[in-house]
């Protein structure tokens, strides 16, 4: 079977050119063209002899993911892009245009086991876990699409987009390292965030993991308490607020870094200003720890829950801050192209093949 050179750290990378009798540079050499260059094809790694690119382009895959489709936001220019995978199954990748940066939203498996009622990628429940190759080639696609001069370039990535991160940790793991990796694609440790629904002993297992990247955390939490979570969130059943909580406050956080919390707002559901009152009492022993992003409910097909008015919104907001809890309302970018906080499914697919 043909690999993907893309599923290699670069000590992997290292030890299959050791394996074929080449020198151990080509491992850097070869990461070179891939992450620094971002070429499309194994001829115009000029600088590998003849029998070298040979060898490769008979026995690996240079390509694990095949785009068929992107749709461009008209209200905020943010960029959806539809990838068709080897075995047909196919993800989404969000681009999100900020002022003064770019920041690639990457999904991480096919579908998702999580099951939390407000997302639309779990109805399909999980498929499989993307190889590490499939989630770098989001980032590495994505800008060859751009082009890599100035303004152009993704400095942030999120793992936000379809799956959750924590429950395909090697993969996910690999692909940070190849991220951050200086002689890789090189982004800054501190432009790089892992979502998580809150696996506990995958969290913890990230912190205690010594070839883990240190990267960002941001944590999805939408109650303000367990019998709330839980409803929600099937995964606090088992995996409690109380637990995750005292989790969170045991991390060792770099200087000046928080862990974020993400707070779903959905109307009539956790959006009181009971529910923020709950919420400050649960955060504000360690207020300086966190950080809140609110994100009102993007409804999509079928949808049981509705987005809360603004007013609501601000006044949630508003009770945070007077309590000097660091809180952010985002507006999700690309509603208009279902691309937003918990609509990435297979609609474009099911457009394509009506």
């Amino acid at each position: 079977m043909k690999v993907n050179l893309k599923n290699f750290n670069l000590k992997e990378l290292e030890n299959f050119v050791i394996e074929k009798g080449w020198q151990k540079f080509r491992a850097k050499q070869i990461a070179k063209w891939l992450y620094k260059k971002k070429v499309s094809s194994y001829d115009e790694m000029t600088d590998l002899s003849k029998d070298i690119r040979n060898y490769l382009k008979e026995n690996t895959e240079f390509n694990a993911l095949e785009l068929v489709m992107y749709q461009q936001s008209k209200i905020d220019g943010s960029i959806k892009f539809l990838w068709k995978l080897k075995d047909g199954n196919t993800i989404e990748t969000v681009l999100i245009k900020e002022k003064n940066h770019k920041t690639l939203c990457v999904s991480t498996q096919v579908g998702c086991a999580v099951g939390c009622k407000f997302c639309f990628t779990t109805k399909d429940g999980l498929i499989r876990n993307l190889e590490t190759a499939e989630i770098v080639e989001q980032y590495i696609n994505v800008q060859r699409f751009l082009g890599d001069e100035g303004e152009n370039r993704i400095s942030n990535i999120v793992y936000m987009g379809m799956g959750e991160p924590l429950a395909n940790y090697e993969n996910v793991k690999k692909s940070v390292q190849i991220f951050t990796h200086p002689d890789m694609v090189g982004l800054s440790h501190r432009k790089i965030t892992i979502s998580s629904s809150g696996i506990l002993h995958q969290i913890k297992r990230m912190y205690e993991d010594k070839e883990f990247p240190e990267v960002k955390l941001a944590v999805s939490l939408n109650a303000s308490n367990q019998e709330q979570r839980a409803f929600l969130m099937p995964i606090s059943q088992t995996n409690t607020l109380q637990d995750l909580m005292d989790l969170l406050r045991s991390i060792p956080l770099k200087p000046g870094w928080r862990i974020t919390l993400e707070y779903v707002l959905i109307k009539g559901v956790n959006d009181s200003e009971q529910d923020a009152k709950r919420l400050v009492n649960l955060l504000k022993k360690d207020k300086h720890r966190f950080k809140v992003n609110l994100i009102p409910f993007n409804p999509y097909p079928s949808a049981e829950f509705e987005r809360p008015e603004e007013e609501r919104i601000l006044k949630f907001e508003k009770i945070l801050w007077d309590n000097n809890i660091a809180t952010f309302i985002r507006w999700s970018k690309g509603r208009d192209i279902d691309a937003a906080c918990g609509q990435l499914r297979k609609k474009a697919v099911d457009l394509i093949n009506a």
